[in-house]
């Protein structure tokens, strides 16, 4: 019977519904992380009797077909890129974005990746990296026994040097955007790189020319929000359970339909 698989495809669409959910659910907390959605269709039809066609020899046309459905599917679980709320943390070293942009990191095999997570730190050699040790850039340098790093809004970083009163600047923290920010691959780590989809990496200055500013001393949080997410959890379990029964009934009304030709 035809309805016992269009349930099931609506069964496997309400589980993977839930498995997006539980990851935004998981990753409430992540910095910069980018909520996801599960995004459907419904599959071909089998045109029984098509609308519009000629139902007689007279000419009539009918009004209305017989349209039956074959399910749903899956299309995609798109990232959704809004902005996340700012919190202050104290560190130095944090940067927010807020606007457009990502920091660009350069990984160990040359490649860049990008990420909105700014919990950066410095390594053995003062430069400025992520929690993996991957170099931000454009790459910074910390010197030695300096005090007082200021990151202002364009990303220009500057330091108290010993025996000097005014900063020295050290280097500058580049933003980098694209078309559509959709389309980054995820990779784990915060991580994205880019793919045809999100277009060409676009580099450019924090506060300038669209590109957002950046704040010291924050972090961005997960634009995830629980209410919503619970009540889409709800939704889909809901959703689930109905399935579940039609594939319930079907097999009631196969085993009735057998009952009688025995």
């Amino acid at each position: 019977m035809r309805a016992l698989y269009t349930a099931a495809t609506g069964m496997a669409a309400q589980e993977l519904n839930v498995q997006v959910i539980s990851n935004n659910i998981a990753n409430l907390r992540t910095t910069g992380y980018k909520k996801q959605r599960a995004a459907f269709q419904d599959l071909i039809y089998d045109h029984v009797r098509r609308v519009g066609s000629q139902a007689s020899d007279q000419g009539t046309i009918l009004p209305v077909g017989i349209d039956l459905g074959g399910g749903v599917k899956t299309v995609g679980t798109p990232r959704l890129m809004s902005q996340g709320t700012l919190s202050p943390t104290g560190n130095d070293l944090d940067i927010a974005i807020r606007g457009e942009g990502f920091f660009k990191i350069q990984m160990p095999d040359g490649t860049y990746t990008y990420t909105r997570d700014g919990s950066f730190m410095m390594d053995q050699q003062g430069r400025v990296v992520n929690a993996q040790g991957n170099p931000v850039q454009p790459t910074i340098t910390i010197p030695q026994n300096s005090s007082q790093i200021t990151i202002n809004a364009q990303g220009q970083l500057t330091v108290m040097l010993p025996g000097s009163t005014t900063p020295t600047l050290v280097g500058q923290i580049g933003l980098t955007r694209f078309i559509n920010k959709a389309g980054l691959q995820p990779i784990g780590d915060n991580l994205f790189v880019d793919t045809p989809a999100s277009g060409t990496p676009q580099d450019g200055i924090a506060n300038t020319d669209g590109y957002g500013d950046m704040q010291q001393s924050n972090l961005e949080q997960a634009n995830v929000e629980v209410v919503s997410e619970i009540s889409d959890l709800i939704a889909a379990q809901r959703a689930y359970e109905m399935n579940a029964k039609v594939i319930s009934a079907a097999d009631q009304m196969l085993q009735s339909t057998s009952n009688l030709f025995r």
